[in-house]
C-alpha cells in the first residue's frame, strides 16, 4: 500500500521545498526516499496522459514517481543513486517479443556465419576451423544465406550450393551449417556419411532433402529434413547450456532489451531458467512459450496451469509454439501459389492443421496462449482458421484469448482484416523486412509484395495489435536495427532512399509502442511493464540520443547506454 501514496507525499514536498540543484533532501523520514532517481533527458513514457517527463524516481523495484523534474527532488537521500541522463533519452525497457534464449547464447558459441559474403567465403571459415579442432569433431556453424551472396557459386540446385567444395576442406570433420532462418542445413560429405544420407534416402514429410540432376544429396536439408543429420549431433551439456544462457542474457542488456519472449522450449531449458532465477543470474524478465511439439510436456503444463510471474516477475510460462510452415529464404514457407523462382513449389506443412486446432482447443481450456510461427500467405490462412474453429468452440475462454501469430510475414489481403477481427496478435519482426525484402521478391512477385508483405499499416489501420523483435538468433538481437527498419523500411545500408513499400512504414512512436507497451500486451503483461507509470515496474533503456527526433540517417548510429532492470543498473555502457 506504501507506494501507491509515495507520488502524492513527493508532489506535495515538491511544491513547498525549494531546492538549490540535484543535492540531497533536508533530513525526512528514511521510507520516504526513492532507491533510484533519473533526470536531466528525454523520457518518453508511452503513456498517454503523460507521453514526456523529466524526472523518474523509483523504490523497491516499482516507479514511484514519472513527473517534474523538481518535484523529485524530494525523494533524494542519502542512500538514493541519482543518475543524470545528460541529455540521453531513456524509454520503457524494450521487449523482445520473438527470440530464441539458447539459440542466441550457442550462437556465440560456435561460428557465426551471419557476415560471410559468399560460398568461398563460408568455405574458408571453415577451413580455418578444421585447424583448430580435433579430427573427428563436429563443426557447427550459423547465420549463411545463400540469397545474399555475391557473386552466386556454381553450381546451384534449386537455389542453394553444393557441398563438395565445404567437403574437401573437412573430410575428417563432419559439418553442420543452419541457415540463418533456421530452416534449412547445410551438411558435408563426412557429416551426411555419420547420417547413414546416400541418394537412396527418402524424405516427405514436411521437408526435403536436396538432390542434384543425378539424385545425389547436394547436402542441403530443408525443415523437418534437418533431423536426419542434427540427430546424431553431440547433445550439449549442463555446462555448455549455461554458458550459453549467461552469453544471452548478457547479449539482451547490451542492446537494451529488459524482457524476452522465448519461442518455443523443453523443461529443461525452463529448469535451467529458474536456477538462474535461484542464484540471482536471471538479469533479464523472460516469458516463455512451450515447444508445442512435445505433447507430454503440453499434457504437465495443463495439469499445473500456467506460471506467472514467478521471482518477483522475471519468469512467466503461459503460452504454447507451434511451427506451421519454413521460411522464405529456405523456399519452405507454405504459399497460396507457387514461388515465383521455383515454379510448382509451394513450401512445406511442417505440423498437421488437425493438431494446431487440438492445441488451440486445449490451450484455451487450461489458460494458455498459443503462438504459431507462419510466414505463407497459406500457413498463416490456414492457421487463422484453426484460431477461428477454436473461439466458436469456446467463445467464453476466447474473449481475450490473445493468441499470436509468428511473423505473419506475407498474408493474403483478404485474411488482413482476420488479424482484428478475431484479436489475434501479430508477432512480427522490423529486421526481417529489411535483410529479407531484397531478395523475397524474386520467391513472391511485385504483386504479392506490394499486397502482403510486411504490411505493418495494413494490420494497424485494421485495429490490429503488431509486436515486434529480431527473432534471433536469425537476426542480432538489436532493437536499433529492428526500430530503423519500422521506420524507414531500408535495409541497414540505407537503401532504396524512401524505403521498400514506403505507405507500410511505422511512425516512430507506433515503432516504439510495438517495441514496449503493446508488446507487452501481447504477453498479458501491459498493466506491469511497456509505459513509465506509476506502479509499473522500473526497467528501462537508456539511447546515446533521441531515437523520437534523430533524422534517419542517425538512427544507426545511437547505441544503448544503460539498462535497468527491477529498478537496478545492470548494464552501463564503457565510453569509447
Amino acid at each position: 500500500m506504501r507506494r501507491f501514496i509515495y507520488p502524492l507525499i513527493f508532489c506535495l514536498t515538491g511544491f513547498v521545498l525549494i531546492f538549490s540543484g540535484w543535492k540531497q533532501a533536508p533530513k525526512q523520514e528514511r521510507n520516504l526516499y526513492a532507491d533510484l532517481v533519473i533526470h536531466n533527458g528525454a523520457i518518453y513514457t508511452m503513456d498517454k496522459n503523460k507521453p514526456v517527463v523529466q524526472a523518474v524516481a523509483v523504490s523497491g523495484g516499482r516507479i514511484v514517481f514519472a513527473g517534474a523534474g523538481d518535484a523529485a527532488k524530494a525523494m533524494i537521500g542519502p542512500q538514493t543513486e541519482v543518475l543524470d541522463l545528460q541529455g540521453k533519452t531513456m524509454t520503457p525497457g524494450l521487449i523482445e517479443s520473438h527470440g530464441h534464449i539458447m539459440g542466441q547464447g550457442y550462437s556465440k558459441m560456435r561460428l557465426d556465419l551471419s557476415d560471410v559474403k559468399n560460398y568461398d567465403d563460408l568455405v574458408q571459415r571453415v577451413a580455418e576451423a578444421v585447424k583448430r579442432v580435433k579430427p573427428g569433431e563436429w563443426i557447427l556453424g550459423r547465420g549463411w544465406h545463400q540469397s545474399k551472396w555475391e557473386p552466386q557459386p556454381t553450381p546451384m540446385v534449386r537455389g542453394f550450393q553444393t557441398h563438395e567444395a565445404l567437403s574437401r576442406v573437412s573430410p575428417n570433420n563432419p559439418v553442420y551449417l543452419t541457415h540463418a532462418s533456421g530452416h534449412a542445413g547445410f551438411a558435408n560429405a563426412k557429416a551426411m556419411e555419420i547420417a547413414g544420407v546416400t541418394a537412396s534416402t527418402r524424405f516427405t514429410e514436411g521437408g526435403e532433402i536436396l538432390k542434384d540432376d543425378k539424385g545425389n544429396p547436394t547436402g542441403i536439408f530443408n525443415e523437418r529434413a534437418q533431423g536426419l543429420i542434427s540427430r546424431h549431433i553431440p547433445e550439449s551439456t549442463p555446462e555448455s547450456d549455461r554458458r550459453a544462457l549467461e552469453l544471452a542474457i548478457q547479449n539482451c542488456l547490451e542492446n537494451g532489451i529488459t524482457s524476452f519472449d522465448d519461442a518455443g522450449s523443453g523443461q529443461d531449458t525452463i529448469d535451467l531458467i529458474r536456477s538462474f532465477l535461484s542464484d540471482g543470474k536471471l538479469k533479464i524478465r523472460l516469458w516463455v512459450m512451450l515447444a508445442g511439439g512435445n505433447e507430454r510436456l503440453l499434457k504437465n503444463w495443463y495439469a499445473r496451469g500456467p506460471l506467472v510471474g514467478e521471482g518477483n516477475n522475471f519468469l512467466t510460462v503461459r503460452a504454447i509454439k507451434l511451427v506451421s510452415d519454413g521460411a522464405l529464404g529456405s523456399r519452405g514457407a507454405w504459399l497460396l501459389e507457387p514461388y515465383t523462382d521455383r515454379p510448382g513449389h509451394t513450401g512445406h506443412e511442417t505440423v498437421s492443421m488437425n493438431y494446431v486446432h487440438t492445441v488451440a482447443k486445449d490451450a484455451l481450456q487450461h489458460g494458455f496462449q498459443v503462438c504459431v510461427h507462419a510466414i505463407g500467405d497459406r500457413a498463416n490462412r490456414e492457421v487463422l482458421d484453426q484460431f477461428d474453429k477454436a473461439f466458436k468452440e469456446n467463445p467464453e475462454k476466447a474473449k481475450d484469448s490473445r493468441f499470436r501469430i509468428e511473423h505473419a510475414q506475407h498474408l493474403s489481403a483478404a485474411d488482413i482484416p482476420r488479424f482484428a477481427r478475431l484479436g489475434v496478435i501479430a508477432s512480427m519482426q522490423g529486421i526481417h523486412m529489411a535483410s529479407d525484402r531484397p531478395w523475397a521478391i524474386d520467391r513472391l512477385g511485385q504483386q504479392r509484395i506490394v499486397e502482403g508483405a510486411y504490411v505493418w499499416q495494413k494490420l494497424l489501420k485494421s485495429g490490429a495489435k503488431v509486436i515486434n523483435g529480431t527473432d534471433v538468433p536469425v537476426e542480432p538481437v538489436s532493437p536499433i536495427a529492428s526500430f530503423y527498419a519500422s521506420v524507414t523500411r531500408r535495409t541497414l545500408k540505407g537503401t532504396p532512399p524512401g524505403g521498400y513499400e514506403s505507405d507500410q512504414k511505422m511512425t516512430r512512436e507506433e515503432a516504439l509502442r510495438s517495441y514496449t507497451l503493446d508488446a507487452a500486451y501481447g504477453a498479458f503483461e501491459e498493466k506491469l511493464k511497456g509505459s513509465i507509470e506509476v506502479g509499473k515496474l522500473a526497467d528501462f533503456t537508456v539511447f546515446s540520443q533521441d531515437i523520437m527526433k534523430v533524422p534517419d540517417d542517425a538512427l544507426l548510429k545511437t547505441v544503448v547506454a544503460y539498462t535497468i532492470v527491477d529498478g537496478k543498473i545492470v548494464y552501463r555502457r564503457n565510453k569509447p
